[in-house]
């Protein structure tokens, strides 16, 4: 399968070489089965920092809209701000998300990306 875009509610995305476009990667389930496992943010050309998915909240279905959030931690010492990251897992592939800082502890910073699309919306 080729590199190529796949519109995703008005966003776009970098489909990978592994398989289907993003809407089928950025799925409730997908990250549900991949908690507690290490993605790589990319923050820069070649930097990269781990990041835990440490929480996939509920899902919430309408017949209007469907919404769940999803939260990493990164070290302390991996400062990001608010904004499109590219994030990469050896099973999900490669894809962007908008993160947000919501907090911080002893354990880490942890940034949250919130889904809410519209349900039976395909890709054009």
């Amino acid at each position: 399968m080729q590199t190529g875009f796949v519109r995703f509610h008005d966003y776009e995305f970098i489909s990978n070489e592994r398989g289907p476009g993003m809407m089928d990667y950025l799925q409730h389930d997908a990250f549900t089965q991949h908690l507690n496992t290490t993605f790589q943010i990319h923050t820069g050309e070649t930097e990269t920092i781990d990041a835990e998915l440490t929480e996939v909240s509920e899902r919430v279905h309408s017949p209007r809209q469907e919404r769940f959030s999803i939260v990493f931690r990164v070290a302390n010492d991996s400062s990001l701000g608010q904004g499109t990251r590219h994030l990469e897992h050896d099973q999900m592939g490669t894809f962007d998300l908008f993160l947000v800082p919501i907090g911080q502890d002893d354990r880490g910073t942890y940034y949250e990306a919130v889904f809410n699309r519209i349900p039976g919306q395909t890709n054009v």
